[in-house]
């Protein structure tokens, strides 16, 4: 598994965990190290600098990434929509904001992690919102 992919299910992992249990993202980054730390496992786990840089800009612009993902799903609220789906989108949209990823790899990627965590018929949904927030972008001169 590449190093980024890896980083980015992490960083989806972590969100979830944050999400769900409403703790100080710096709460869920070390719980999920715990998590990778075990007494089979003695060896403590390395930071991935990528994965914590993707959850706290996550979770840093999740307010404005928020408003982008209601915006775009019609018929949706966002707090009716699973939460993995809703964190695979955050993470896409924070990831497309930060312009160091070409918008077809960041797509692919959120796809890629929606096959793997979530439902088949996701697939459409995360696809169209993220494609409606690119175009939308790149209209605006992003």
């Amino acid at each position: 598994m590449a190093a980024r992919h890896r980083s980015r299910k992490r960083a989806l992992q972590v969100l979830f965990e944050w999400d769900v249990r409403g703790e100080p993202v710096d709460k869920a980054i070390l719980h999920f190290y715990d998590s990778l730390y075990s007494e089979e496992n003695e060896k403590v786990p390395k930071p991935d600098k990528f994965m914590e840089e993707l959850v706290r800009g996550t979770v840093a612009s999740a307010p404005e990434i928020d408003k982008k993902i209601e915006a775009k799903s019609e018929h949706w609220r966002l707090d009716r929509m699973p939460v993995v789906d809703r964190n695979i989108l955050r993470l896409a949209i924070y990831e497309l904001s930060v312009n160091n990823v070409p918008a077809p790899i960041v797509i692919d990627e959120a796809l890629e992690l929606a096959r793997q965590f979530s439902s088949d018929e996701s697939l459409p949904f995360i696809n169209g919102l993220l494609d409606a927030i690119r175009r939308q972008s790149f209209a605006a001169g992003q």
